[in-house]
């Protein structure tokens, strides 16, 4: 079961689900139908703030969240606190309701519930309340800067992008997790931690570590 596939992430991370033989059946939750098509492919169109209306008949093995926005989008704090906290934690309880033993969630470089950056917090506090719901495995992607075609352009990337390519050969050992990752390498990595097991508790993959597990072609 996968939420957000209509993102960067996501839409990479559902393509790459579906060309998996590891699953036979892959629900999609969608707020409007997605323009897909492939025979294991299930689209079911919910209300988040609802999940329960709506999942109450489908079963899960793997969930995976690729929820989220920016405050900008979001228009104001609360919004974007009801999107990448609320949202996602009613998804995880209608996974682990139907079956999901294992959870595998995009979160953000920075997430910490003590950060003094709002940003941050909120992500933090999500990851922190995702650890009590009793996964046996709870794998937290947290990947910097994201590059890949979005369907809106983000002035503010499109300022940094420069810069970042100036300096991103500069940043290795520690500084490597800054670098900008590919949504791709990230839902691949995604993809390549599901070939594990349940049983492995909270793994957390920061932007290095998933550049290193998603990083090659298939």
């Amino acid at each position: 079961m996968i939420a957000g596939g209509s993102g960067l992430v996501g839409g990479n991370l559902l393509r790459q689900l579906l060309e998996t033989p590891d699953y036979h059946r892959v629900i999609a939750l969608v707020r409007r139908p997605l323009a897909l098509d492939h025979p294991r492919l299930e689209q079911v169109v919910v209300e988040f703030t609802a999940l329960e209306k709506f999942t109450a008949d489908l079963r899960c093995d793997d969930a995976f969240c690729c929820l989220g926005t920016t405050i900008k989008q979001a228009g104001s704090r609360e919004n974007f606190r009801a999107v990448d906290q609320t949202t996602v934690l009613a998804f995880a309880w209608a996974a682990r309701r139907n079956g999901a033993r294992r959870f595998f969630t995009v979160s953000s470089m920075g997430a910490d519930a003590q950060s003094r950056f709002f940003y941050n917090r909120v992500k933090g506090e999500a990851e922190e309340a995702l650890a009590v719901l009793g996964f046996p495995t709870l794998a937290i992607f947290r990947p910097s800067r994201l590059m890949g075609v979005r369907p809106q352009v983000r002035l503010g990337e499109r300022i940094a992008a420069p810069l970042m390519w100036l300096a991103e050969p500069l940043m290795l050992g520690r500084l490597r997790k800054y670098r900008a990752i590919e949504a791709a390498v990230v839902a691949r990595a995604m993809v390549r931690c599901s070939f594990g097991h349940p049983g492995q508790g909270v793994r957390v993959f920061s932007s290095d570590a998933i550049q290193d597990l998603g990083g090659f072609g298939a």
